[in-house]
């Protein structure tokens, strides 16, 4: 969080693993997909939750590099998507794209061109990237910095007025 008025939204692995878990449950209301394409890294785990959830075996990655720790910068594409995958996709296979967060949407952005027909699925949505994405569990506001478990330690944390007890 480079601003210190930008809020904090710590999320744990059981809160993570059940908002993962209801995106499945909205996934599977719209049908059955042939395979996942997880947006390296934070797409991994709900991917991994969705893919089971739903039984899809034929799981992919794309690694896409658009933050710096807790900076945006520029889009890099590290690992593109199998030419296997682009294929079956081109053949009429349902994708589905899973990440965690949808920002301001470059890096879905970047995604959907590769796989224009695929539905786009996050856990989080911020205003500035949600028309990006199909399907998403919860909102938060753009000013808010989203800390996934793979990210925290049990720490204190002073009170939000700034008082000590």
């Amino acid at each position: 969080m480079n601003n210190p008025n930008e809020k904090s939204f710590p999320v744990s692995w059981d809160q993570f693993h059940r908002d993962s878990r209801a995106l499945a449950w909205r996934l599977a209301g719209l049908g059955s997909f042939d395979a996942i394409v997880a947006i390296a890294r934070g797409g991994l785990v709900p991917a991994a939750i969705v893919a089971r959830e739903l039984n899809i075996r034929t799981v992919e990655t794309v690694a896409v590099k658009s933050y710096d720790h807790q900076n945006q910068g520029g889009i890099k594409v590290l690992k593109e998507i199998s030419p296997p995958l682009l294929e079956l996709a081109r053949g009429g296979a349902k994708i589905l794209i899973v990440d965690d967060l949808v920002d301001t949407g470059s890096t879905a952005r970047v995604v959907r061109e590769m796989l224009p027909g695929a539905h786009f699925a996050t856990v989080y949505a911020k205003p500035k990237g949600r028309e990006m994405v199909d399907t998403f569990i919860t909102e938060v506001s753009q000013d808010t910095w989203i800390f996934f478990p793979w990210d925290l330690d049990v720490a204190y944390v002073a009170p939000i007025s700034g008082g000590t007890d």
